[in-house]
């Protein structure tokens, strides 16, 4: 089985790896474009290298809607091809690549008028679902349905009776957007793909006008290295523009951020057994389930302050909860989030007519010999962006290359998932943990759960939750930071695990429990267990504090206030 196994020693060689010899491609992003295009070369049978100034899926790609989906609302934009591209991902996804990772989710539309919304509405579902299984790739999910409203009550009993006339409902799929792009990652480093986090560009090399790698920084124990690459792959989302400044050359496009925002709420305060899909004003707002949660969002607002840490100001909770309010018979309050973060959307925006329309399209382009740029797009889209990336970089290489086969490539855990999920008892039996434990095991790590029943055996205190945050076990901690590459206190509580987001005390009350677990695994002694631990306690308070300031600037002012790693 390959384990593509990412701890510190992993690392360190890695970076060693790809200062000592050339690369065919060298990807800047640890995005889920920048780790996708990793994969994508890599079983090419091209060099590949992946680096990334902080830790995977640390912006834009950990803090998405968790949604992989075609994007209904581009039908009623009559923009086919790119919900057409989506749907055919979706089901790869699902039935293929991931299985364990993406699951179905069902939604639930409420209709608002008589006759002609469901007429309107339920032909788009239709054609939804219609696009879906012309790809081959819809079996999975189930068939759209038109629902009364009182079998629309029945199904979601949280809603109000005068919010709605009808129903239909429809299903999509979700997935843990960090812990999808780790394991992209992972499977990349499996394939042979040299790969480092915490390591920054801060220059490219040139010879001539051509680009011929890059000066990284290790931001974790210092010194620069110079990799070198025959093609570098700039796939660094909303940072696109900035990374392109090195290079001194105007882009082609630049690319926006667009700022969303998503509270999460506990499953108790809204009763239904299904996810809802609203119209507002401007686009639509997702409720959408989340394990012994809901998560609801998103905002689409212009953000052109701090990159790193979008802030979500008192002004952006207001809002979904007034959307959300207008539906739900018993309204939520501020003291029923219990979580809340902002992601930024890459959006295109052109300089001429002919990329001025892309918007959630993503282009690439080869502004100077020896670097592609990949931007713009949408998360279930990523593997169409990285084969574009990995062709244009291609044309540039005197290799004769394979065509991409990324569509046939599982990621890890994808291989005896199910076989797995079938003998779960078995499995409880066998390694002493409940039949539940073994299920959330296998739906976070597909059959490298196997790996953290290791781990339980050979401590069975591993096995045991963590004190206050009994959904996830001591093994996952000890698991992120050994196997998954977590190299600080906020990795693990933020992306390998979403503790941070799905308790009242934001992970507080984890931190310690956390911290001992990862010492002896990242070589910290006291002193750096509390600097870590004073660090998160340090970034929640600047988040709790942004959260109360009643616009993005003094949001942004206040989320600044805590320092973005830890001293060393």
């Amino acid at each position: 089985m390959r384990t593509g196994e990412l701890g510190p020693a992993q690392r360190a060689e890695a970076l060693a790896a790809m200062a000592e010899r050339e690369l065919d491609v060298l990807v800047v992003g640890g995005g889920v474009v920048g780790a996708g295009t990793a994969l994508d070369a890599v079983t090419r049978g091209l060099s590949t290298g992946l680096v990334e100034a902080r830790d995977w899926a640390s912006g834009t790609s950990s803090r998405s809607s968790k949604l992989i989906h075609g994007g209904l609302r581009y039908l009623e934009m009559l923009d086919f091809a790119l919900v057409r591209e989506a749907l055919k991902e979706r089901g790869l996804l699902l039935e293929r690549l991931a299985p364990h990772l993406v699951k179905p989710v069902p939604f639930l539309y409420p209709l608002q008028h008589h006759g002609w919304e469901r007429l309107y509405a339920g032909s788009g579902v239709a054609l939804y679902d219609g696009m879906s299984m012309a790809r081959g790739h819809g079996r999975g999910l189930p068939a759209h349905r038109h629902l009364t409203r009182g079998h629309a009550l029945r199904v979601a009993p949280a809603l109000r009776k005068d919010a709605l006339v009808g129903a239909l409902q429809y299903y999509d799929a979700q997935m843990d957007d960090a812990r999808f792009v780790a394991t992209l990652v992972r499977t990349a480093a499996s394939y042979g793909a040299k790969v480092a986090n915490r390591a920054r560009v801060t220059g490219f090399l040139r010879e001539g006008e051509r680009v011929v790698g890059a000066r990284v920084q290790d931001v974790e124990a210092g010194g620069e290295y110079e990799i070198h690459a025959k093609q570098v792959v700039n796939a660094t989302g909303v940072w696109t523009d900035d990374t392109q400044a090195m290079v001194g050359e105007r882009g082609q496009f630049h690319v926006r951020a667009s700022k969303g925002i998503h509270l999460v709420v506990p499953k108790d305060r809204i009763h239904s057994s299904t996810g809802l899909i609203l119209r507002t004003e401007k686009s639509v707002l997702f409720v959408i389930p989340w394990g012994r949660h809901w998560i609801i969002g998103t905002t689409d607002t212009g953000w052109d302050l701090d990159k790193a840490h979008p802030a979500a100001s008192s002004a952006d909770i207001d809002y979904l909860l007034e959307h959300v309010n207008s539906v739900l018979a018993v309204p939520l309050t501020r003291d029923d989030v219990e979580g809340v973060y902002a992601g930024l959307r890459p959006l295109l925006a052109g300089e001429s007519d002919a990329t001025s329309k892309l918007s959630r399209e993503h282009t690439v382009a080869h502004p100077v010999p020896g670097l592609v740029v990949v931007a713009g797009g949408k998360y279930t889209t990523y593997r169409v962006m990285a084969k574009d990336a990995v062709d244009a970089a291609v044309h540039g290489l005197d290799l004769r290359v394979a065509e991409c086969v990324t569509e046939d490539v599982p990621l890890l855990g994808a291989e005896g998932y199910r076989a797995l999920w079938n003998a779960r008892a078995r499995i409880a039996a066998r390694t002493g943990l409940h039949v539940a434990r073994v299920e959330h095991l296998l739906n976070r790590y597909g059959s490298m759960a196997e790996e953290l029943f290791e781990l339980i055996a050979g401590d069975p205190s591993l096995g045991e939750p963590l004190h206050a945050a009994d959904d996830y076990l001591r093994a996952e901690i000890v698991y992120a930071a050994s196997h998954e590459g977590a190299r600080h206190l906020d990795d693990v509580l933020t992306r390998r695990t979403r503790i941070s987001i799905e308790t009242f005390d934001r992970g507080t009350r984890s931190a310690r429990e956390a911290a001992e677990l990862v010492a002896p695994v990242l070589g910290w002694d006291k002193d750096h267990i509390e600097r870590e631990i004073q660090h998160y306690e340090k970034r929640v308070e600047a988040e709790r504090e942004s959260q109360r300031q009643p616009d993005d600037l003094t949001a942004d002012a206040a989320r600044l206030g805590a320092p973005d790693i830890v001293p060393l």
